[in-house]
């Protein structure tokens, strides 16, 4: 498989058949291709074997790529989002994964309501207490989210979270199973509904998968990997 249309190709074959080991079907799976790094090209071809979801996480990056793309194309923004940047973002994605802190959310709210918007956003959680990683510590997150959910400017639709790097897939399982019982502790006890749960990446989004995933963000799996290169918008990519 050496093309970007194989690739994704395979990566949905996988989504099916985890969901299916899940109880549910394709349809309930969407997968963001990651494209952050990689070249217009590379994008359109995602896009022409019929793929329309990417993922970003650098606003400068997603502002110069995204007018040069189909416009029918949706994009989520996914990557830690730094407070001054959330006005260029804000009419750029409709799905922010990453809302880590509930200074980050207020800010949200603040400037939404400043420009008019009313976007829907994913509460970063970080399940495994990281100190590398960003995102709610599991009970700060119970202690806040009263707070959280009141911001009225922002539809708040679910949690998302990445599991620690490791050598098999299996290993993820566990801060999968601890962000869906998460939400359902939420869900419970905050009387809200957090439908969706992005979590699971190139190495281990079959897992995710199994435990509840609705939402996962495949990058090197379709697209391989950039050998330390990264996008620039005047020349395609610099090394």
């Amino acid at each position: 498989m050496d093309t970007p249309e194989e690739r994704l190709a395979a990566v949905l074959e996988n989504v099916a058949a985890a969901a299916a080991r899940s109880g549910r079907t394709a349809d309930d799976i969407e997968l963001v291709a990651v494209s952050k790094t990689h070249d217009l090209d590379a994008i359109r071809r995602v896009a022409e074997a019929g793929h329309a979801l990417f993922g970003e996480s650098r606003v400068q990056e997603a502002k110069a790529k995204i007018p040069l793309l189909p416009g029918r194309l949706r994009w989520h923004f996914i990557g830690h989002l730094q407070k001054n940047k959330i006005r260029a973002a804000l009419p750029l994605f409709e799905l922010f994964h990453s809302v880590d802190s509930l200074e980050i959310a207020q800010q949200f709210q603040r400037i939404a309501g400043e420009e008019g918007h009313r976007p829907k956003v994913l509460l970063e959680v970080n399940v495994a207490g990281e100190a590398s990683k960003f995102g709610f510590a599991p009970d700060k997150l119970q202690a806040q989210i009263d707070e959280v959910i009141a911001l009225d400017r922002l539809e708040i639709v679910g949690l998302m979270a990445m599991a620690p790097l490791a050598p098999e897939p299996e290993n993820s399982r566990p801060y999968f199973r601890e962000l869906r019982e998460l939400r359902d502790r939420l869900e419970r006890d905050a009387g809200v509904g957090l439908p969706q749960l992005s979590m699971g990446m190139s190495g281990d989004y079959s897992v995710a998968i199994e435990e509840g995933a609705t939402l996962v963000r495949v990058g090197s799996a379709i697209f391989g990997t950039r050998a330390g290169k990264k996008w620039s918008p005047a020349g395609g990519e610099d090394a």
